[in-house]
C-alpha cells in the first residue's frame, strides 16, 4: 500500500517566496528522507515552495477562477510529502512519527487509492489511461 505523508508546517500560510531554510533542519530531514531510502519504502519526496508562490483555481458556477497567492483564507498549508510504499496505516505512522519534525509542524498520512480499490466499472472508465495502471 502506497501513502502519502503531508508536512503542514505551522506558519508556512503567511510565509514570503524566499526559501531561507535552516541548514540544521535540512541535514535532519535529509538523514529521516535517507532513512526511508535504505529501508526500501520511500517512492518519492519533495517540498513546496511557499503559498505565496503558488496559484489557486476555482470552479464557481463551472468557470475556472484563477486567485494568486497567498491564500488569505487558508488556515493550513502543505509544505512538502512523501509518498513511500509499506503494508500498513500502523507501518506508514511509525515511519511518520521518526520524522524530526518541528513543533510546530504536523504529518498528515493518507492512503493513496489504488487501482484495485475501484469497482470494475471505475476501473474501465479509466481504461487507456495507463499513468493510472502503472504508477
Amino acid at each position: 500500500m502506497r501513502y502519502m505523508l503531508l508536512m503542514i508546517p505551522g506558519g508556512y500560510e503567511t510565509a514570503g517566496p524566499e526559501l531561507d531554510l535552516p541548514v540544521d533542519r535540512v541535514e535532519l530531514m535529509m538523514a529521516f528522507n535517507q532513512s526511508l531510502a535504505d529501508a526500501g519504502v520511500l517512492r518519492a519526496c519533495e517540498g513546496l515552495h511557499p503559498p505565496a508562490t503558488g496559484r489557486r483555481v476555482s470552479f464557481q458556477g463551472g468557470k475556472p477562477l484563477v486567485t494568486d497567492g497567498p491564500f488569505a483564507e487558508s488556515k493550513e498549508t502543505l509544505g512538502g510529502f512523501w509518498i513511500i510504499e509499506v503494508g500498513s496505516l500502523e507501518d506508514a505512522t511509525a515511519w511518520a512519527a521518526r520524522c524530526p519534525g518541528a513543533e510546530n509542524e504536523v504529518i498528515e498520512i493518507r492512503r493513496i487509492q489504488e487501482m484495485e480499490d475501484y469497482t470494475p466499472e471505475v476501473q474501465a472508465a479509466t481504461e487507456g489511461f495507463d499513468l493510472l495502471k502503472g504508477r
